[in-house]
This record gives C-alpha cells, sequence and structure tokens, in this order.
C-alpha cells in the first residue's frame, strides 16, 4: 500500500541464508532494508520467493518484523532463494549462491509506476539482474526512479562487466568497497592510483556525482562533487561481518533522504555498520534507541 509518509524501496534478493549454525534470512537490499526499517524509516522490499514452505516462512518472517510483504511476488516454477554461507577465521563470509531461483524472475507490474516514481529512493545491486528477466525488470523501474543507490554487490562467478557499466550509467549514488573500486578500475583498463583519482575517473566517466566507499577497519568516504568527507572506523568487538556494509548503507540511506549533512550521514552510517558487525546476523533483533545508546558511547569515546 503506497501511503503519504516517505518510503524507500529496495529491489533485488530476498533469501534463507544457511550457516553451520542455523538459517537466517537474508540478501543484500533486504538486510538494507531491514535496518532502514529499524532506523523508523517505512520501506518497501520488492523481490520475489518460490511457492513453498521456505518462501511462506521467509514472507512470515519479514511480515513479523513488522516489515510489509506486499510486493514480494510468488513464483510457481522456481524456488525460494537459499545460500549456503561459512564463516572463516577472521570472520568473513563467502557465499554459495544458487541460481535460478525465485528473485530471478521477477516480474514488472503496472502499479509499480506508482511505487517507484513516488520513493525517495530506489536502492539496488549487481546481484539481482544476473538473470535477463529481472534485469529487464530492474532496468524498466530505473527509468522511473528519482534517486537511483546503486549498491556494488560483486559475488563471483555472477560479475559481467558490461552489466555494472550499465548500471553505473544509471546510477545517481553508488556504493562500493575498496576491492570493487580497483576491480571497476581494472575493468575498464583504469590504472589504479588512488582512491580520490578513482572516485573522480567514476564520477566523470558515469556522470554519478555521489560515491561511498567503505573501507572495513579503515573507516569509509563519501566523494559527493568534488568535495570528500572521510569518517574512520570505530572500535567494536567483532561478532561477524555478515550485512555489515548492507548496515552500513541503511544508516547512510536513513540520513541522506533526510537532507542531513555529509558528515551526519557518515556518522550514521559508520555507526549503524559497526553496530551490526558487534551482533551475530546481518538482521539481529533490536531496537533504534539501543542503537542510539550505542553510537552516543562511541563517537563521544
Amino acid at each position: 500500500m503506497i501511503t503519504n509518509n516517505p518510503y524507500v524501496v529496495c529491489f533485488g534478493e530476498v533469501l534463507w541464508d544457511i550457516f553451520p549454525e542455523g538459517t537466517r534470512a537474508g540478501g543484500a537490499p533486504f538486510n538494507a532494508a531491514y535496518n532502514i526499517y529499524k532506523s523508523g524509516f517505512d520501506v518497501k522490499m520488492l523481490s520475489r520467493v518460490g511457492n513453498d514452505e521456505l518462501g511462506t516462512k521467509l514472507t512470515d518472517q519479514i511480515k513479523g518484523w513488522g516489515l510489509t510483504a506486499e510486493y514480494i511476488q510468488v513464483d510457481n516454477e522456481h524456488p525460494t532463494s537459499t545460500v549456503i554461507a561459512k564463516i572463516d577465521e577472521h570472520n568473513e563470509a563467502t557465499y554459495d549462491i544458487v541460481n535460478h531461483v525465485a528473485w530471478d524472475y521477477i516480474d514488472f507490474l503496472p502499479e509499480y509506476e506508482t511505487l517507484i516514481s513516488h520513493a525517495e529512493a530506489f536502492v539496488f545491486g549487481s546481484l539481482s539482474a544476473r538473470n535477463p528477466k529481472t534485469k529487464e525488470t530492474l532496468m524498466k523501474l530505473l527509468e522511473l526512479a528519482k534517486l537511483k543507490i546503486f549498491d556494488v554487490n560483486f559475488r563471483a562467478p555472477y560479475i559481467d562487466v558490461d552489466l555494472i557499466q550499465e548500471l553505473l550509467h544509471k546510477a545517481d549514488i553508488v556504493k562500493m568497497n575498496k576491492a570493487e573500486m580497483r576491480q571497476i578500475m581494472q575493468y575498464f583498463s583504469e590504472e589504479y592510483v588512488s582512491e580520490d583519482e578513482s572516485a573522480a575517473f567514476i564520477q566523470d566517466h558515469f556522470k554519478i556525482k555521489e560515491i561511498v566507499l567503505t573501507k572495513g577497519s579503515k573507516g569509509a568516504r563519501y566523494f559527493v562533487g568534488k568535495e570528500n568527507y572521510g569518517s574512520p572506523a570505530l572500535s567494536i568487538e567483532i561478532a561477524d561481518t555478515v550485512g555489515s556494509g548492507d548496515a552500513f548503507l541503511a544508516g547512510f540511506i536513513s540520513k541522506r533522504v533526510q537532507g542531513k549533512s555529509p558528515q551526519e550521514i557518515m556518522e550514521e552510517a559508520i555507526a549503524l555498520g559497526a553496530f551490526i558487525t558487534s551482533k551475530s546476523g546481518a538482521c539481529p533483533d533490536y531496537e533504534y534507541e539501543e542503537f542510539q545508546t550505542f553510537k552516543n558511547q562511541k563517537t563521544s569515546n
């Protein structure tokens, strides 16, 4: 249901991450949606699940968290997505992503024209467009969105250089990590010299004003036109890094769509990314007040 309240649309994969210790709802755009919602902002997740037990459990989980599942389609032919996730000795996650699942076949529906054109922001990644069907839908939606936020999310073997180039040309804001920045420069036969030169190349070549660069323990940077704003990482005890970049993006979006200053935007993004990293899983149970207490303690030190 479309309301008069400001809202964000996140597009792409919803799935079950299968860890050795159990199964959790996930998917990069959904992780971002969950944490945007926890920040008190209305969010719509546009995706697709299978007409199966896992799909029912996933939509029930989403609704149980308080989010709407109105824009999550049900597929009678393709199964709900599952991903085998492994955590290494450095608390880093690797994923085995099954192909030809429900979110590979997201349909474009007429009611999406209003949904997307009225949204404050439209958030999408590169993985969701690995299949022609969902890519076709994504391209139609991008023509309707007023603020397009591209979360570069390279997941081998689903890295298509032509697709990345196409999506970069469509984006207003791009979020990437340091490895992805280096890869993008390599794809376009440009030598990586520095973060500043790489950001300037991407901004100029793809006509993108805003680039968000995450650097893990070294913090993050926000390039806005010719200006840039750096933020150091917060010192925390890491539970795992699953969804930390998605939470960072959620914090960024929640303040960016409110028109806050670059410093306020980055402070929120860094803090929310750190907060989620200090907990297990990408979508831990928490209230925004708990996060605010964490943020105030960490930023006052």
